[in-house]
């Protein structure tokens, strides 16, 4: 597989990542980009129903040590490919071989870097497997505490900002130790709060495939059960648990842009590909605030046209460090604004 190839391959199966990945300094772009591909294959692996929980686990540990280099070559993934609707991901699945020689071959430090964060996010989706194996929309499984919330959002996203903010460091620019430390947990801090927004506007899918990751014990106390929030009309009573949780993705996303604002002023490149998600984030969690999030015929999100406003307008601001900074604010507002009346 040549780097051209690679690049098809992620604008196919990821289009808004594909859009972050391009506008990263070229030292990270590669190493990052299979990552990426290594971690989306992982993702597919576990998300394809057609085939049993068990089938998948063990697909995902077989991948898992080819990644850490524990096994060797030759590993058969064309029963997940043919179930694959995508031809994106059929693709993926066939050339994981090319994909992986790719990682054999690379930098000794950015390999044990990928393998590291690879690792962490295959725990996390196994974790997962097992926990909702048996769920469905009759047997809705749900996690149980905050601590087990806040693990699946380290394990699957929050690992990747540190990940991120190694690579940074070893290939962009330096920082004192101390101002390095907070970096990393604030780039922690910005990985769980894009995952934590991905949960919240996607609990009448999860719920639908019997899945819960708002925690049983929370809902509990609220008066509420998993099962409860199938009805849309739960929302008036669901209303302030699930703010509290949109107040925390809030928080993590206020430290992911505090992230972004202390890169240094010269990688304009990289403080765009770190803007542009956070305020994507920033003006779903608004949305979110304002409109039915149990309300399964319609998925909330911003739309293209916003996303590109957003984009362009962080562009044409970044000259500019007061207005620049002030972008996590506006894009929270505006898009409230919009639909507050709906």
């Amino acid at each position: 597989m040549n780097p051209r190839d690679v690049t098809t391959l992620l604008r196919e199966v990821s289009r808004s990542f594909y859009f972050t990945l391009r506008v990263l300094p070229a030292a990270v772009r590669a190493p990052i980009g299979l990552a990426y591909l290594l971690a989306r294959t992982t993702d597919t692996i576990a998300d394809t129903e057609l085939l049993g929980v068990e089938i998948r686990l063990e697909a995902l540990e077989r991948w898992r040590e080819r990644i850490m280099g524990r096994e060797g070559g030759g590993l058969e993934f064309e029963p997940l490919a043919q179930s694959q609707a995508s031809e994106a991901e059929r693709t993926m699945l066939r050339r994981g071989e090319e994909i992986i020689r790719l990682l054999d071959k690379g930098d000794g430090p950015d390999r044990e870097r990928i393998r590291t964060v690879l690792d962490t996010i295959i725990g996390g989706q196994a974790l997962d497997l097992q926990r909702f194996g048996a769920a469905n929309i009759r047997q809705i499984i749900a996690l149980q505490t905050d601590a087990e919330l806040d693990d699946y959002t380290f394990r699957v996203a929050g690992c990747v900002g540190k990940f991120w903010t190694d690579m940074c460091l070893a290939h962009l620019f330096q920082m004192e130790p101390e101002a390095a430390k907070i970096l990393v947990e604030n780039g922690v801090r910005f990985g769980k709060g894009l995952q934590l927004v991905n949960i919240l506007r996607d609990v009448p899918q999860d719920l639908r495939n019997g899945r819960c990751y708002l925690p049983a014990t929370r809902l509990a106390e609220a008066g509420l059960s998993a099962s409860d929030l199938l009805l849309a009309d739960t929302m008036k009573s669901f209303r302030p648990l699930y703010d509290s949780y949109l107040d925390r993705a809030e928080d993590h996303l206020t430290a992911g842009w505090a992230y972004t604002n202390s890169l240094p002023r010269h990688q304009r490149r990289l403080r765009l590909a770190c803007a542009w998600p956070i305020l994507i984030g920033a003006a779903t969690l608004r949305k979110l605030r304002v409109e039915n999030a149990l309300d399964a015929g319609r998925r909330i999100k911003i739309s293209r046209s916003e996303v590109r406003r957003l984009m362009v307008r962080s562009i044409l601001l970044y000259p500019w460090t007061g207005r620049w900074e002030k972008q996590f604010e506006t894009a929270s507002n505006e898009v409230a604004s919009r639909h507050a009346f709906r």
